[in-house]
């Protein structure tokens, strides 16, 4: 009993979240016809609402409370106990007809049927199971403390192909399924995945497909061995008592057995049968929302219904229709297309010469502190030279330093700096992208005197006035 007491918190608890998650993807699989997936989203999420209810209302008590709720709780925890099973092999069965057949779009009609098939299989056989179990039901129901309504069933050898042997032959043939759709999927690798993406018109995408079929697997290889384990008990534990009539096995069928916890816990055959059986609804819940939870589909329609409901708040969606929420280790996406970035050297300021022998006894130190890269500055240094004040005549330096001022139209000022300054520029410019040519050369005449600062009254434009 202290063990459950330690549990009794926890389990209500993970059965009622699992009941809430394991139907969050229902309305997108239902708009695509996925019956079995369908099928196996409501049938746990109506185990683990029973198995919620019957724990929270017959916690350390075994009060007989809601009779007529426990008839339908133990109707319901019988046919679940095949339904599960029944629904994980209509998703085999149609993951095998998807790899062994051609293609995957099929009609309305094939899809109509296909869908009336599935519900044969997931409803009919576990409403057959709820009616059959009438058969060799001893009496009404039991009542488990911690548990509540639990299903009775008469120990008789009528009882086996009529109520315990159903989940592990469903169990078998949902197994054969599968490894016949591995089988297909191996055999046909290539093609299946290019009848997958071909098709258009189909839901079923190829991580769909390897999530139901992991999905049916572990399902399978779960709840199989506990139905197994099951019937071994049964079998050992429980004394096999002959049919003799009708009216014999339902002797005194109104009863109701109250069951303390003390006596059902001190059989440990039964606890853990119980126990795996309650728990293996909430792991199927949990596993079906792992693999489809967190899907692209669902998280486009957590998307969708966050907005919704953001509308009727007031607030205005964006473009994209991005959730607001964003988590540390991801990184926003912006819709403008990336560049790369673009980085332009500034040119170095340059202070105007006061005189033009000033500017000649820089030159080479210019061109030695300049690299390859001065080609830049020429955008800078090429453009129209500002309008001096006063009688100053414009200087043209900055051309005549990097060798590239042409003068469109002839006139004196330009022929006369041109001429003077041409020889004593030039060697300058030479040792800037002629490093060798400067050990041969003599050195520079010493300067001349300083430039006026007014224009000469010049004779001519070749002769220079010194």
């Amino acid at each position: 009993m202290s063990s459950y007491v330690e549990s009794y918190p926890l389990y209500p608890v993970f059965a009622f979240i699992s009941f809430v998650i394991v139907l969050i993807p229902l309305p997108w699989h239902f708009q695509a016809w996925n019956a079995g997936t369908c099928l196996f989203m409501i049938w746990t999420a109506l185990a683990c609402l029973n198995n919620f209810i019957n724990s929270i209302v017959w916690h350390n008590n075994v009060i007989d409370w809601a009779p007529v709720w426990c008839d339908i709780s133990t109707r319901l925890t019988i046919g679940i106990s095949v339904a599960i099973p029944a629904a994980s092999l209509c998703i085999n069965r149609r993951l095998y007809k998807i790899a062994a057949c051609q293609t995957v779009s099929i009609t309305k009609a094939q899809k109509r049927r296909a869908v009336m098939v599935d519900c044969a299989i997931g409803v009919g056989i576990p409403v057959l199971q709820m009616i059959l179990q009438y058969v060799v039901q001893g009496h009404r129901y039991n009542i488990m403390e911690d548990i509540g309504c639990y299903p009775t069933t008469y120990n008789t050898p009528l009882a086996y192909p009529l109520s315990y042997l159903w989940p592990n032959v469903i169990g078998l043939i949902s197994a054969c399924y599968c490894i016949l759709s591995l089988r297909e999927f191996n055999r046909r690798r290539a093609q299946f995945a290019l009848l997958l993406s071909a098709s258009s018109t189909s839901p079923l995408s190829l991580s769909r497909y390897f999530r139901l079929m992991a999905l049916a697997t572990i399902e399978l290889v779960f709840n199989t061995p506990i139905s197994a384990y099951g019937l071994y008990l049964t079998v050992t534990h429980d004394q096999i008592r002959p049919w003799i009539s009708w009216a014999n096995t339902h002797f005194q069928f109104s009863a109701v057995d109250l069951i303390p916890s003390i006596i059902w816990r001190a059989d440990r055959a039964t606890v853990v049968t119980i126990e795996l059986s309650r728990w293996a609804v909430v792991f199927c819940a949990f596993v079906f929302f792992a693999f489809f939870g967190f899907a692209a589909e669902a998280r486009k329609h957590y998307r969708l219904t966050f907005w919704a409901v953001a509308k009727r708040l007031g607030y205005t969606p964006p473009a994209d229709g991005a959730l607001p929420i964003r988590l540390p280790w991801t990184k926003a996406k912006s819709s403008a297309p990336s560049a790369l970035p673009v980085s332009i050297p500034r040119a170095p300021v340059k202070q105007r010469p006061e005189s033009l022998t000033a500017s000649l006894a820089d030159t080479r130190t210019d061109y030695d502190d300049t690299d390859a890269g001065s080609h830049v500055e020429k955008a800078d240094y090429l453009s129209s030279p500002a309008v001096s004040s006063g009688s100053a005549p414009p200087e043209y330096m900055h051309d005549i330093e990097l060798g590239a001022y042409q003068s469109g139209e002839s006139s004196p000022s330009s022929e006369y700096s041109h001429r003077t300054l041409d020889s004593r520029v030039r060697p300058h410019i030479a040792d800037a992208f002629f490093p060798a040519a400067a050990i041969t050369r003599p050195p520079p005449p010493s300067p001349r005197s300083p430039r006026p600062s007014t224009w000469p009254s010049l004779p001519s434009p070749s002769a220079p006035q010194s």
